[in-house]
Parts: C-alpha cells; structure tokens; sequence
C-alpha cells in the first residue's frame, strides 16, 4: 500500500474562497492543501481546472466527510471507488477520515460519537481494512470532538482508540483541538490523554479553533482563531511524539489568506524550533 510520508510540513485547507489570492501566489509556508474529495469528486468547469492547477504543484490530503466509518448502514464502498479513483488522479498519498459516523437510513449531517464498546471496535475495524483494501493505502483516523458520552460505553475514549489503530492495523489522524475540546467537555488532561497515544500511529494532524459556549462546554466550528492552550498542546505533542505534518483547519468565518498565513507560520515556527531541538538531543 502506498503512505503518505511523516515529514515536518505545514499545510491549509483549500477553500474556493482563497483560490484567487492562492493564483496569486501561495506564500512559502504553505507546503500543503487539504480537501474534502466529496466536494470536488464531481465537479468539472473552472472548479476542477482550478483544483488540477494546484494539484500538479503542491502535495494534497484528502480528509473525508461522509464516509461514516462507523455507521450502522454498509459500507459505501461506491464512494470509496470514486475517492480512489479521485485520489490516484491526483496522485494524493493520504486519505483520512473522522473516527465516527455520520449516517443511517440517511444522512445526519453532523458526526456522532461511536460507542466505546469492544465490539464497536472489531465492527468499525472490519470496515477499515475494507476501505484500506479497496483504496489500496493505508488510511488515518481522526478524534472526533463529542459533546454527549455514550451511555454504552465499556472503555475509555483513549482505549477506543487505541484499539481500533490495532486491530485495523491504521493510522491516526491526531485533531489537536478535539482534544482540548473533549477534555474540557469531559474532564480530563489533554497532555496525559496525548502522552499515551502510539507515537508511530500519529500519520498527520490538525489545529483549529471553536466557540466557547459555557465555561465547561466548548464547540468544535473551525471558524475562529486558535487559543494559546491549543498552541502550547501542538507545542507538548510535537515535545512528546515528534514533528508530523499539521494543518490549520478554518471551514467558517474564513479571513484572508494574510490573516491566515499567521497561524500557518506559526505552526512552522514551532515545528522548525522542534527540529532545532531534535538534532541538537541526536548530536550530543
């Protein structure tokens, strides 16, 4: 299967709002875009020019929306041709999706929490290595962010996940916000949640902001700037688990590229100090 490589990059989300300023030019720190393939899998015209004219020249992800992982319904393994057909089109290495679902007897347009339950695991598990198969690559999965625990639950968010990256045999796609995110909603230390996540698992990652709705509850939008504990959580991630690609992600509210291009260096800044750090402890 092919992956897509660990190396210290710094990417943003392509959004049709940016393309004209990205024609422009796309400012240096910009190694990489994101998009969701469901948004663009059919499209032709200008917008598909568009999206080929960025993909001959700068590496994509694709972060899936609708795929519903760990839905009750089958496996859409149609859309699963199309992505992969989408994917080797444009030569796009990895392809990642959120660890929940989304769907039954329909869309719900909103991601549902899986219930922590071990035999959650081995069903959403299955449904990876079907997905992984047909799009012949390995594929990450992401936190999701939930406000509402399951009230069938015999493990941890933590152990969830750990042993759905073992028995699928998948990456993890390590959302830095929805940690902080959960551990405000429900109570815990996002520095010991992050601590214990299998460094070799952690494929990517993503920064983004939310809305705080009460003092105990926050909202995961993407549609506001990235809070300083968020920042210094990249910073103790990349401390305990090295530098991965990450992405600031921004769906709503979305300002200008300038005004973006602030926390996209300031992704870089932390990574390259991280690099700094790293060959002087392999050094000495």
């Amino acid at each position: 299967m092919q992956q897509f490589p660990r190396l210290a990059r710094v990417g943003l989300g392509f959004r049709r709002e940016l393309i004209p300023a990205l024609k422009s030019g796309v400012p240096d720190a910009i190694d990489f875009f994101e998009i969701a393939p469901e948004n663009w899998i059919d499209l032709g015209g200008g917008a598909a020019r568009d999206l080929r004219f960025f993909t001959e020249r700068y590496p994509f992800v694709c972060h899936g929306l609708s795929l519903s992982i760990g839905g009750p319904v089958p496996l859409d393994e149609v859309l699963l041709q199309k992505i992969r057909h989408f994917l080797d089109q444009h030569r796009i290495l990895l392809y990642t999706e959120h660890l929940s679902y989304c769907s039954d007897d329909g869309h719900l347009y909103d991601l549902l929490p899986i219930p922590f339950t071990e035999e959650a695991v081995k069903y959403v598990a299955e449904r990876i290595r079907r997905a992984q198969d047909i799009l012949e690559r390995r594929i990450a999965l992401e936190n999701a962010s939930f406000y509402v625990a399951s009230p069938i639950a015999d493990m941890s968010e933590l152990d969830f996940i750990q042993a759905v990256l073992l028995e699928a045999d998948c990456d993890l796609h390590l959302d830095v916000n929805n940690v902080y995110v959960n551990s405000i909603n429900h109570d815990y230390d996002p520095v010991d949640f992050i601590r214990a996540l299998p460094s070799d698992r952690i494929m990517y990652m993503h920064m983004a902001g939310h809305h705080k709705e009460a003092e105990n509850l926050i909202i995961d939008t993407h549609g506001a700037d990235v809070i300083d504990p968020v920042w210094s959580l990249l910073d103790q991630t990349y401390g305990m688990h090295g530098v991965a690609p990450t992405l600031l992600e921004r769906d709503f509210n979305i300002p200008p590229l300038d005004q973006l291009m602030r926390e996209v260096q300031r992704i870089a800044l932390i990574q390259a100090r991280h690099g700094r750090l790293a060959n002087v402890c392999s050094a000495s």
